[in-house]
């Protein structure tokens, strides 16, 4: 079964779905959703590049897992469906955001409306059994999502890729584009955010970026 997106990503990624790792991760998910229980939903895998599309990318959200508990990942990276609590990395995100351009926390957790402005929210593994954390690592994501990266790394439109926490930095090495600006942070999980990712000032500093040239900054906002 061919993987649409119904954008500009289908082309450019068209090659990447025949390629001999990508038909070894499609066999071996086969069998996950099969056998498992896993997150996200199958219809929701590819849910940051069909909703955010690379022509209006710009900003990339690097995550890592999606989450792996019921009910909270639908194929955006931090994000849950609305009527889920917001896990503490989420509530921190939300904190520096309070802090940082006074936006108070939504009363939900799911970041669409961020999405849809074109900040791109892209897990590097993107399927997760439950309850483990990390289990589709090494599956042959990575190589996927490094592809996605590096045509992000080609746009001639400046981008912000926002970094956070080391597995999100190790992929610093794939935008080597001057063009784009890339942000740093320890990862908002409780165990790191006070080591830096609180007072990072990432979201204004974004905004600052995509105005100086010429893009729309980010409403931040949730409603």
């Amino acid at each position: 079964m061919a993987v649409h997106l119904g954008n500009d990503w289908d082309q450019l990624l068209q090659g990447e779905f025949e390629q001999e790792y990508y038909l070894s991760l499609r066999q071996f998910l086969i069998g996950e959703y099969r056998q498992r229980t896993i997150y996200p939903d199958m219809y929701k895998i590819f849910e940051a590049l069909k909703r955010t599309s690379y022509a209006r990318t710009k900003v990339v959200l690097l995550g890592q897992d999606p989450y792996h508990g019921p009910g909270q990942a639908h194929g955006l990276a931090f994000s849950v469906p609305k009527g889920v609590a917001p896990p503490p990395s989420l509530q921190n995100i939300f904190k520096e955001l309070a802090r940082d351009l006074g936006i108070p926390a939504p009363a939900h957790g799911c970041l669409k409306p961020w999405a849809d402005q074109g900040v791109l929210l892209l897990n590097t593994t993107l399927t997760v059994r439950r309850g483990q954390a990390g289990s589709h690592q090494g599956k042959g994501w990575e190589k996927f999502t490094d592809r996605v990266l590096q045509l992000l790394n080609e746009k001639e439109t400046p981008v912000v890729f926002l970094l956070w926490g080391r597995p999100a930095q190790s992929k610093q090495r794939l935008i080597t584009n001057p063009r784009h600006l890339v942000l740093t942070a320890p990862h908002p999980s409780p165990l790191s955010a006070s080591r830096g990712f609180f007072g990072c000032g990432h979201f204004s500093k974004a905004n600052e970026f995509l105005a100086s040239s010429g893009q729309e900054p980010v409403d931040w906002r949730i409603a």
